[in-house]
């Protein structure tokens, strides 16, 4: 692990940065809506103090003005020797109460209005155009109607004023004038703009402190128990099962502490994972060594030096196994049971792996030993039967093509139990499946009685026998490789020496089946028979 270990990357905490990031935005967006919304409600407060006081203003103004002389200033539009007093009175009202203009008019459907009165030096009779409110002002002039707004109007000629408007009824209940009251509203943005400024610093304040302390909260809580877990992870994983950073230490009793345990957990895991498989890695290697062994021992077993009987010219032959797994379930085997006797042996134990390789050494030595006594194939074979039945718990079984064949006259005996059908070729033909029925298969059944089956070799004929891998090769569509492919490569070149035909039969095999995996174990023998005398025809 630690030779392939890759640096690990500097943690920046990108998220913490996007978190206190979001937290900032939405301090200061929480900061401008409380401030506007503050705003807005105290600037809609002070305007209404403001016009309730001008309305104060222009009611005690209607208390103490006669109402009649003022419809009589609307009809005559001159001044009289009371005229001067009102205009007196009215001007000590506006610097005693503070208020900005006080005026009063008449209005006309064509948007003017007319002085009656006005505190600015307006002459009386004097026409000024009403652009702003002249609704209010024409239902108050019409009707005496209140307005129902505070009538907060701004120019560069007045300022920044807010109008309190009254009409002015004489004794015959008509309405003869408007009083207007004019205040200022320079206070009110002043102390708006006192408000905004205090709110501003309060906010960054509070944003400032709010930051500070999530900062060290996050730290505390969130960044300095991820860096620990980072130092654990990155210690175990150089370390693979000792780090001197203990997660036991985390305490944020939240998700951190969970997933600080869970790592914990995990690594113990792990450790005992690594541990269990250096065991298993460990018996594997042990048993790879054992099985290698085994190859080697169950190989030797078999015959593998050829020619095998340098001196006698009479036969040639020559055979190979190729296990599927380390050690295999087929055998083949051949051997002089006297000077002019040899027998050839091929088998197939069922199963794979150590079972049918310890079972093959049973069968394979119980059958040389019956055949060197001078017994023949059937009585082999049903000697071997009794020997394998004894105590087969685990119900193998083996299927068994034995010939003893007289090397002087090619002529032979053989006994087929339950194996693959043998090819012969006759001198200068093409080899051929040899039908006939078989026996059950050796270690089935106590008891039983095998066939034989004569047959006669002549000079240059040869014989071909394999076990069911060959026919059976699988490739990688599940099509079997068959007796007509089979019997295909070994009439490729029919004439051609042991050695080179099974070399022939195994590339075609490996060709058919590609890449696909060997199932079954491929076992193949060839036997030509050269004879004593001159080369005989079939």
């Amino acid at each position: 692990m630690a030779d392939n270990q890759v640096k690990p990357k500097r943690i920046r905490f990108g998220v913490s940065k996007k978190m206190l990031l979001s937290v900032v935005l939405l301090t200061v967006l929480i900061c401008a809506v409380s401030t506007f919304s503050g705003y807005v409600q105290y600037s809609d407060t002070i305007r209404k103090l403001y016009n309730d006081n001008g309305y104060v203003i222009a009611n005690i103004i209607l208390k103490h003005i006669d109402h009649d002389k003022i419809g009589h200033y609307a009809q005559t539009w001159t001044e009289d020797e009371d005229y001067p007093a009102m205009a007196e009175y009215l001007k000590g009202v506006e610097e005693a109460s503070g208020a900005a203009y006080i005026y009063i008019v008449t209005f006309s459907e064509d948007h003017t209005m007319r002085y009656i009165y006005d505190s600015s030096g307006m002459a009386i009779g004097s026409v000024d155009p009403l652009s702003a409110y002249f609704d209010e002002a024409w239902a108050a002039y019409t009707e005496g109607k209140k307005p129902d707004n505070y009538m907060v109007r701004h120019s560069k000629k007045y300022g920044f004023l807010t109008s309190s408007m009254l009409p002015v009824i004489d004794s015959q209940g008509k309405i003869v004038a408007v009083l207007l009251v004019d205040v200022w509203m320079e206070l009110i943005m002043t102390t708006l703009r006192g408000y905004i400024l205090r709110m501003i610093l309060i906010s960054l304040g509070t944003l400032a402190v709010f930051c500070i302390a999530y900062w060290f909260y996050m730290r505390r809580n969130f960044i300095k128990p991820l860096m620990h877990i980072r130092s654990n992870v990155t210690e175990f994983a150089q370390n693979e099962t000792a780090t001197t950073t203990s997660l036991a230490d985390i305490r944020t009793r939240d998700e951190i502490q969970e997933l600080a345990e869970s790592i914990s957990l995990m690594e113990g895991d792990i450790i005992k994972y690594i541990d269990n498989i250096q065991t298993i890695t460990a018996e594997k290697e042990r048993i790879g060594a054992e099985l290698n062994v085994a190859t080697q021992i169950q190989a030797d077993m078999l015959p593998r030096i050829f020619p095998p009987f340098p001196d006698r010219h009479e036969f040639d032959l020559y055979a190979t196994m190729d296990p599927a797994k380390e050690v295999g379930g087929d055998f083949y085997d051949f051997f002089l049971v006297d000077e002019n006797h040899i027998c050839l042996v091929m088998a197939d134990v069922s199963g794979k792996g150590v079972p049918a390789a310890l079972f093959m050494v049973i069968a394979k030595t119980l059958i040389k030993n019956r055949a060197q006594m001078g017994d023949s194939p059937a009585e082999i074979l049903k000697n071997v039967n009794e020997q394998l039945c004894e105590g087969n718990e685990a119900e193998l079984f083996v299927t068994v093509w034995l010939a003893i064949i007289e090397i002087s006259t090619g002529r032979g005996l053989a006994a087929n139990a339950g194996h693959e059908h043998p090819v012969i070729r006759r001198a200068g033909g093409q080899y051929e499946v040899v039908l006939y029925r078989h026996s059950p298969a050796v270690a089935t059944l106590n008891g039983i009685r095998f066939r034989e089956h004569p047959f006669e070799l002549y000079p240059g004929d040869s014989l071909f026998v394999y076990t069911d891998g060959v026919p059976e090769a699988t490739n990688a569509h599940n099509e079997l490789f068959g007796t007509d492919r089979m019997l295909a490569a070994l009439n490729r070149d029919p004439s051609a020496a042991p050695d080179e035909l099974l070399k022939e039969v195994r590339r075609d095999i490996d060709a058919f089946v590609g890449d696909a995996p060997q199932f079954d174990d491929i076992t193949m023998l060839s036997f030509h028979y050269n004879g004593r005398g001159e080369k005989r025809d079939a």
